[in-house]
């Protein structure tokens, strides 16, 4: 009797132990497919139509920020900034006259020998000068603008993906479909997978994560979440989650290079 009651006991032992829960272990990480896409792309036009003088750099060329990537023809603007630097030379002369008629206004004026309008007349036209001269002045600041916008520079430190300008070519600032030229950053990059709404939730911005590139694994953030639909699948609907992560400036990662992205 005795050993049938601790027989049934350790059978009970037994369900009541398999019958207890197990500590959770934390879920795999989801590894998705991705495609690689820059950062983000600056498309350059030209800003007032004309003639290409010379490209300086040719499509998969890395740039410096700053570094000149194209000039059109500079003539026309040169001679604008030389006009409008002779009119502010002769404003300055002719302040300087008014400035000379007031002095010998006001000596006048003080001695009695002229009215009061007339002194009126030489600050008025003292002022008026003053003010051609901040017109002037305007002028110049406009055209220097402008032969600035003869030249195309790298914004920032990057590749050229696109170029469609060559020597000699004529630019009409109403007829660009294409850009003259195309710069992405090389610092970083984005690797695009394509979720449902359901995991699409599950991830904030900013949120760590991975990227195997090259079977290489590198850290990342989450970059953003898709707002709109790409495709309507049997399943659902798809949406986009891009992960950003750092790349050296000398690396070679190409848009619509297939990765993987470990998601938490």
């Amino acid at each position: 009797m005795h050993t049938e009651r601790s027989a049934w006991a350790a059978r009970i032992a037994l369900a009541c132990l398999l019958l207890t829960p197990t500590p959770a272990v934390n879920a795999a990480a989801a590894e998705l497919s991705a495609r690689l896409e820059w950062l983000h792309r600056v498309e350059m036009r030209a800003v007032q139509s004309g003639v290409v003088d010379e490209v300086f750099v040719t499509t998969g060329q890395h740039v410096k920020a700053g570094e000149l990537l194209l000039r059109m023809d500079q003539r026309e603007a040169r001679a604008a900034l030389l006009e409008a630097k002779a009119r502010l030379a002769r404003g300055a002369v002719a302040v300087d006259d008014a400035e000379r008629e007031l002095v010998r206004a006001q000596e006048l004026y003080d001695r009695g020998l002229i009215a009061t309008e007339e002194l009126k007349d030489a600050e008025l036209g003292k002022a008026a000068a003053v003010a051609e001269q901040e017109s002037d002045r305007a002028a110049v600041a406009v055209a220097e603008v402008m032969l600035e916008r003869t030249e195309l520079r790298a914004p920032f430190d990057g590749i050229v993906v696109e170029r469609n300008a060559y020597d000699g070519a004529v630019i009409y600032t109403s007829l660009q479909p294409a850009p003259l030229v195309a710069v992405a950053p090389t610092e970083q990059m984005l690797a695009r997978a394509l979720v449902t709404a359901d995991v699409l939730r599950r991830h904030r911005p900013g949120q760590t994560a991975a990227v195997l590139v090259r079977g290489e694994r590198r850290p990342a953030k989450v970059y953003s979440l898709g707002v709109e639909a790409v495709r309507i699948d049997p399943d659902g609907a798809v949406y986009e989650l891009d992960v950003v992560f750092d790349t050296a400036p000398d690396e070679i990662l190409r848009p619509s290079e297939f990765v993987k992205v470990i998601l938490p």
